[in-house]
């Protein structure tokens, strides 16, 4: 199998090596940068009249490019399409809510596949399970998987809160694909990926959720955001979440919030 280390050695929009990356570049933002949304669409071409009604998103956008991440080691082609991705794997929930947009009018992307994949709580990867050291059933797809948006741009992803494996900070891998076509296997295939990232979270809510089992017995040191050679410390640009409480405790889990605009031509 591939050693995690290959992609602690490749940067923002490098690729892990024989992982070739595109030039696209996307845009992220959170809902925490609303009182300068309006100004980032101004400063482009006004978008259609129907773009700009579509949805409150279209007009909330703002539209600041940002460099791709690495794919990393760990992607495996023919994931599932649902909303569900958990599989039974024990954890903190995590509720991502994932907006789209196009970059340059901000219009939400309809029936775009958004994918992600991530490592459970002892950090191991299904389809790669042992790379982290711990020894656990492996059905190739726990924790990988991905959902359509909606005409509003949105696709929401439930699944739990990573853990992390030797070099990287906790984070989540993220594909945005358009023009897919749904497989009877309950897959896809084809289509154009416009967009390969990473989603990161906030240091002082992992610190919490690492004290609490499964994640505590995890004895893998763990490096965190100012350590990681991905995270750039761009903050949403960067892909950093918008991390809210689901409840009065940490194991109640989070919903995790982030808009994404990637280039569509």
């Amino acid at each position: 199998m591939t050693d995690s280390s290959s992609e602690d050695t490749a940067l923002d929009g490098t690729a892990a090596a024989g992982t070739p990356i595109g030039r696209r570049t996307v845009l992220i933002a959170t809902g925490a940068t609303a009182a300068a949304l309006a100004v980032g669409a101004a400063a482009h071409a006004t978008p259609t009249a129907d773009a700009a009604h579509a949805t409150p998103v279209a007009a909330a956008a703002v539209c600041t490019l940002t460099k791709e991440m690495t794919e990393g080691p760990y992607y495996l082609d023919g994931q599932l399409v649902h909303s569900d991705i958990t599989e039974g794997k024990a954890g903190i929930p995590l509720k991502l809510t994932l907006t789209v947009v196009d970059d340059d009018t901000c219009a939400p992307l309809d029936n775009a596949l958004v994918e992600i994949w991530h490592c459970d709580a002892l950090g191991e990867y299904s389809g790669f399970v042992g790379g982290n050291g711990h020894s656990e059933p492996d059905d190739g797809t726990f924790l990988r998987g991905g959902v359509l948006t909606g005409t509003d741009g949105v696709a929401k992803i439930t699944t739990i809160y990573p853990g992390w494996y030797r070099g990287r900070c906790i984070h989540i891998h993220l594909k945005v694909h358009t023009g897919v076509t749904l497989t009877s296997d309950g897959s896809f295939t084809g289509g154009q990926e416009l967009h390969t990232g990473q989603l990161f979270f906030s240091e002082t809510v992992t610190t919490a959720v690492a004290r609490i089992s499964p994640y505590s017995t995890n004895t893998v040191t763990r490096t965190t955001l100012a350590q990681d050679s991905i995270y750039d410390d761009g903050g949403a640009a960067s892909g950093l979440l918008t991390l809210t409480a689901l409840g009065s405790s940490t194991s109640s889990g989070y919903a995790g919030a982030l808009t994404v605009g990637v280039e569509t031509s």
